[in-house]
């Protein structure tokens, strides 16, 4: 990714995400970026922080269903309404 660019691709993977996060607040930080790109810098930052905390909420509620030592798999209410379709 060039560095006055902003990436509008929904990330791959958490680690994805907050690397590129990273990435932004060095650049921001830096001061590297002229204002129009600050602002879409912070724009996808603020994107990649619900993507990520998202993410962390699935895991959180598949942690919740441990039972001993087995992992249920979590299926959400939309997975549910699908397949009662």
């Amino acid at each position: 990714m060039p560095k006055n660019s902003v990436n509008t691709a929904q990330p791959a993977s958490f680690e994805q995400a907050m690397q590129e996060l990273e990435q932004l607040v060095a650049q921001m930080e830096a001061g590297e970026l002229p204002l129009e790109a600050s602002v879409a810098a912070y724009k996808r930052g603020s994107e990649l922080v619900r993507f990520c905390s998202s993410q962390l909420d699935k895991v959180d509620q598949q942690v919740k269903l441990l039972e001993g030592d087995m992992l249920k798999p979590f299926v959400s209410q939309s997975d549910r309404s699908e397949d009662a379709q």
